[in-house]
């Protein structure tokens, strides 16, 4: 099955999680959200299916963002600071996951 994942190249997380669904025997394509950024149409398609959970309100980004800016609606945010999406997004086929918990492990294994 071929995987698109979301992330940033600097997280231990993401790179964990395509080192084992690659090992898993799955295509996949890596986009860095920094650099590449995220398009509208898959934030605002993310944003419908995870919520308020696809915004990071831990990180750094978050953390230099003011007041005013926090209480702007959540996708012009994520369009505008794409490493404010919580990561990684797995895309695949037409499942969407967020994050690399045990669930999500235990549903690739079950893919």
């Amino acid at each position: 099955m071929d995987v698109t994942i979301y992330g940033l190249k600097s997280c231990d997380t993401c790179r964990k999680a395509i080192r084992i669904i690659q090992n898993l025997g799955h295509c996949v394509t890596y986009i860095d959200v920094r650099t590449n950024g995220v398009g509208a149409d898959k934030l605002a398609k993310f944003q419908c299916e995870f919520g308020n959970s696809l915004t990071n309100t831990r990180s750094t980004t978050w953390r230099d963002l003011s007041e005013a800016e926090r209480t702007r609606p959540a996708l012009q945010l994520l369009l505008e600071h794409p490493t404010l999406m919580k990561r990684p997004v797995i895309v695949a086929g037409d499942m969407l996951f967020l994050g690399w918990s045990k669930d999500v492990q235990e549903k690739f294994a079950e893919l």
